[in-house]
């Protein structure tokens, strides 16, 4: 028994060798690494256990939304960065309050796809509508809207922001749109999915389509 145990235990100890990487402190060989201890072959320091490092889900990247300075009122009147939205799965839709035809569609687009999540992996899923008429979108236009939606709790938000940063962000979503009436716009009909770190992952277009394939991509990042 007692050899056996030491058999084991060394051959767990070569085991654990063998999984370990040494580099150079000063990587004077750049990301190079080696399966032994010993000194670096240029500067003859002594090698150091090498941890790579793990990205961080709080990192930034130059493709994320939340680089944009803009700030947003939500339909409770309250200042929104979009870096709040930070560390949720967001699901997004451009529409505006006053639509008779295409918006009432994205919206109930919107709560399928909403009722098809887990209550489980809800906690970290932001549905937002984002409106392209803020000047008519008041805060209390946007209650109002989620209300007789019924999208006036967890996990809805309701954002208004300038024209100047509807029209960035809307260019950042590829959605199009135009005033052709003082009531009425025309514009793209997209269903937008970013990840947690705010990047944009998937995108569908069009009304009463199948969700499915949003469905599971926002289930994949909310686990």
């Amino acid at each position: 028994m007692v050899i056996g145990t030491l058999i084991s235990c060394n051959t767990k100890k070569k085991k654990d060798l063998a999984t370990t990487s040494y580099q150079c402190p000063m990587k004077c060989e750049g990301d190079k690494t080696y399966d032994a201890p010993g000194v670096c072959s240029v500067c003859k320091m002594q090698l150091q256990v090498y941890e790579p490092s793990i990205k961080n889900l709080n990192e930034i990247s130059d493709m994320s939304i939340y680089n944009l300075p803009s700030v947003w009122t939500n339909q409770d009147n309250q200042e929104v960065a979009l870096k709040s939205l930070q560390g949720n799965v967001v699901v997004m839709v451009m529409i505006y309050t006053s639509c008779q035809a295409a918006c009432p569609r994205l919206a109930a687009d919107m709560r399928a796809i909403e009722k098809q999540i887990p209550e489980a992996e809800k906690e970290n899923l932001k549905m937002v509508l984002v409106s392209i008429d803020p000047e008519t979108d008041t805060p209390e236009r946007l209650k109002k809207f989620a209300v007789e939606n019924e999208m006036d709790s967890n996990p809805w938000i309701f954002l208004r922001g300038s024209e100047a940063d509807t029209r960035e962000f809307a260019a950042v979503l590829a959605v199009n749109y135009k005033k052709i009436s003082p009531m009425d716009f025309s514009h793209s009909n997209i269903i937008s999915v970013f990840d947690k770190r705010g990047e944009l992952v998937y995108q569908k277009e069009g009304l009463g389509v199948d969700h499915k394939k949003t469905v599971n991509k926002i289930l994949d990042l909310a686990r």
